[in-house]
């Protein structure tokens, strides 16, 4: 079988991966009921990874003719006799329409129907979502017909939320391990400068310096011929010098890099509280700044650690300053900025909560109207992998406990919910 490159920007390259059989075609039938079959519809539509009836049905649409597939057989039939290289020409805008992904244009792409019948395209390839023009007719068809979920995605959500626990144990290993290491050598750095101390004592022989304040005087003379004899390191050691920057010197050398910066700190903490606080600004206007500024999202996440709010409050200001003034539709705005999100929040259990109390912060500030708007955006962080099934549910249960019946987020809130613990006990009896 003839095999072209799925795409026709990608025509002429020889080393293109994605194939499709090339279009064949054939004329049945006289007068009123000449039709044109696609006689290789079902090997073309498994190589797009597409539905035959959608291709059919795209075909009848295009071309106003009426078309059919049937499933038992894999025929497909449009009305009226139709050349190879029509067909072939929108089977192209097809491809373009409702399988290459917006982003990378690679074919790798599944139709997934959200839940206010919007229909996208997720990309495996570069994870970009593609919205799909919903004034297209073929699109009222799709809705009525969804395609079957592939089995394996709850199993790859069970696998990517393992992978993330794995993460965790490692990074808390590695952190157990420094800390071994630091209290190792503070306590290598102590033992040591307790034998340069005791050393010194056996070799000078002298005792302390009120030994030598209390001794009576002796001939200088001699005094100096034996200082002259003995110019050693350890007599130098005793020569102690008292200075503040003799003893800054001597702390440096003895403790670890850690322990004397934390040794340091009260010498420096004067200067520092004369310096005045940067962070005057509304926390809003300073995180917008940064966004505008930074290109990497991943920095994101330390800049706002070093606000001076609380994480409550740094987080709502991220929250506001991502969604922007949007009173609806914001769910789409944080869409495009999935990154700097994915990048502040780093899967962490812990700020997934804050997050999930700032959205529940700003629906109260408009007094409940925003509430499904609110549950929208929350619904397109789960599903980029920003939250996790888990802390939403906690975040709900224990806010359901605790507000009263008639708070709006959590009525909101509720289809969401159950849909979401329906999903997990359909993932676990399938295991």
């Amino acid at each position: 079988m003839a095999l072209q490159n799925i795409g026709a920007a990608n025509r002429d390259d020889a080393f293109y991966r994605y194939k499709m059989p090339k279009m064949i075609t054939k004329i049945e039938g006289r007068g009123n009921g000449i039709k044109t079959n696609v006689v290789n519809m079902v090997d073309i539509a498994k190589a797009l990874a597409r539905p035959a009836s959608y291709t059919i049905k795209y075909f009848g649409c295009e071309l106003g003719a009426q078309s059919k597939f049937d499933e038992k057989t894999g025929t497909a039939l449009v009305n009226g006799a139709h050349e190879t290289a029509k067909l072939a020409g929108l089977l192209e805008n097809f491809i373009k329409k409702y399988v290459q992904c917006y982003g990378c244009g690679n074919p790798e792409t599944e139709i997934i129907i959200t839940k206010s019948q919007m229909i996208t395209l997720k990309c495996a390839a570069c994870g970009y979502i593609s919205d799909v023009d919903m004034r297209d007719k073929l699109t009222t068809f799709i809705l009525k017909n969804p395609p079957e979920q592939k089995k394996g995605s709850k199993d790859k959500k069970a696998m990517r939320r393992a992978e993330k626990e794995r993460l965790k144990e490692g990074e808390a290993a590695d952190e157990e391990e420094k800390k071994v290491k630091k209290e190792l050598k503070k306590k290598g750095s102590s033992a040591n400068t307790a034998s340069k101390a005791s050393s010194g004592k056996k070799n000078s022989g002298r005792g302390s310096d009120e030994d030598l304040r209390a001794s009576p005087p002796r001939n200088p003379a001699g005094d100096n011929e034996a200082a002259e004899e003995d110019d050693d390191d350890d007599d130098v050691q005793w020569q102690t010098d008292t200075s503040a920057e003799a003893a800054r010197k001597r702390i440096q050398e003895q403790l670890s890099a850690v322990t004397a910066e934390m040794v340091m700190l009260t010498t420096t903490e004067p200067e520092q509280e004369k310096k005045p606080k940067e962070v005057t600004k509304n926390p809003v206007s300073l995180i917008k700044g940064e966004l505008n500024k930074r290109s990497a999202p991943t920095e994101l996440r330390s800049y706002i650690r070093s606000l001076a709010g609380s994480p409550q409050e740094d987080m709502a200001a991220l929250f506001e300053s991502l969604i922007g003034t949007l009173e609806k539709g914001f769910a789409k705005e944080l869409m495009k900025k999935k990154n700097y999100l994915q990048g502040a929040m780093g899967g962490d259990g812990e700020l997934q909560m804050i997050l999930l109390q700032a959205a529940k912060a700003f629906c109260e500030k408009s007094n409940g109207s925003l509430a499904n708007e609110v549950v929208m955006a929350l619904k397109v962080l789960y599903d980029v992998d920003v939250l996790e099934e888990e802390c939403i549910v906690k975040w709900y249960e224990e806010g359901l406990k605790g507000s009263t019946k008639g708070n709006a987020i959590w009525k909101s809130m509720k289809p969401f919910v159950e849909w979401l613990q329906e999903a997990e006990s359909e993932s676990e009896e399938e295991e």
